[in-house]
């Protein structure tokens, strides 16, 4: 234990699941772009479809949800953070899972179910542990949703093998999902925007979490629910054409045009600027388009956003983008719009589903590659200013 302690990767809830995050996130697309040609074929429990969606809403968001977790409850609770062991235990069960829901791990349904299931539990029960034992109770409503995706996980499973294919559990497993960057987002985009701002001179701030905030949660949180268990219901699209508008309000608000200078907060900005432009989608009757503008670039461009700051702040760091990684997450936008407005062939050869495939490949591929080595290798001691001289006599 005290030697896996020790080892960079294993000291910090972020460093091995975004690590595993990324590194799935670039390999799964390439492979899914082969099932869809008819060049490989998964065994697992699910068709190929279902078994993309479930791999990117509880593969991929799964292990970023963990590592963000891991590395905030500390912040929240002052105890030590998870490490070692514990961490070690997760990282494998979340690759055993993996294996068994792509059938690599030949197992019956409902054993690839519970093994799924089984690391979203463990993550829930943790972070629970650590909550109660650090007293901090305000935070104790983090476990709603981590069970709520256990919950859609379930959904899903249940549907695939009762009725051949997922429906419900889809639905339910975005919901929570955008829920959560909803949420997360609302907090740490002016957060972290108003922080940067207010040393830069005069100028208008992000507004507080107020009244309209919690407005535009309620709604979303009704929205999303009807949608997930009633999606023909009348007026639906009427309501996603409002959130569309609440959110698009909401972002205004935090002040986003004055960060033009700080590409690691106007990747906030623009990842946030999705959801809204996934709602206006379904309300408009697109849901391919509307679901892919959410999947890739509201949730694939937040996680991407929040693991690029998250690992440069705790490996000490400085908190610039640079070149690639700025250049990875406007991929990532080009991959979300190259889907939603091509059509899966006629682009000569590649079609729009392979040309979206392939830019986020790119985009988790160039995190990787700057990333990558921070996450494995002991954090870096941020240079303090230097003293100023003593006053000559």
């Amino acid at each position: 234990m005290t030697r896996l302690s020790r080892l960079a990767l294993f000291s910090y809830g972020f460093r091995p699941f975004f690590l595993l995050a990324a590194l799935f996130a670039a390999a799964v697309i390439p492979l899914w772009l082969a099932v869809w040609a008819g060049h490989a074929a998964i065994a697992g429990p699910f068709g190929p479809r279902d078994w993309h969606i479930h791999e990117m809403l509880f593969g991929y968001v799964p292990a970023v949800l963990t590592g963000f977790l891991f590395t905030a409850i500390p912040n929240w609770t002052g105890r030590m953070p998870r490490r070692g062991l514990p961490l070690v235990a997760l990282s494998g069960l979340w690759l055993l899972a993996r294996l068994a829901v792509a059938g690599v791990i030949a197992l019956p349904a409902w054993a690839v179910m519970a093994l799924d299931l089984s690391f979203l539990l463990a993550v829930a029960a943790i972070a629970l542990i650590e909550i109660v034992a650090g007293r901090n109770w305000r935070n104790l409503a983090v476990i709603v949703p981590v069970g709520l995706m256990a919950a859609a996980n379930a959904t899903f499973h249940v549907e695939a093998m009762t009725r051949g294919a997922a429906d419900i559990g889809i639905r339910a497993g975005f919901a929570c999902t955008l829920f959560l960057i909803l949420l997360i987002g609302g907090r740490i985009v002016p957060s972290f925007t108003r922080n940067w701002l207010s040393r830069q001179g005069p100028g208008a701030l992000p507004a507080p979490f107020g009244r309209f905030d919690r407005l535009a949660l309620l709604a979303s949180a009704a929205v999303l629910t009807l949608w997930s268990f009633a999606p023909g219901l009348p007026g639906l699209s009427a309501a996603f054409a409002g959130l569309a508008g609440l959110h698009l309000v909401r972002l205004a608000r935090w002040r986003g045009w004055r960060c033009g200078r700080a590409p690691i907060l106007w990747t906030l900005h623009i990842a946030y600027l999705f959801l809204p432009l996934g709602f206006a989608a379904l309300a408009l009757g697109a849901p391919v388009a509307g679901l892919h503008l959410l999947g890739i670039g509201a949730i694939g461009g937040m996680t991407l956003a929040v693991m690029m700051r998250a690992s440069m702040g705790h490996t000490g760091r400085p908190l610039q983008a640079g070149g690639l990684l700025t250049a990875a997450f406007l991929l990532l936008c080009a991959a979300a719009v190259t889907r939603a407005v091509l059509p899966d062939q006629g682009f000569g050869a590649i079609g729009g589903l392979a040309l979206s495939g392939t830019l986020w490949t790119l985009a988790f591929t160039g995190f990787l590659l700057k990333v990558g080595p921070w996450l494995t290798l002991p954090s870096v001691a941020r240079r303090q200013p230097s003293p100023a001289p003593p006053p000559r006599n």
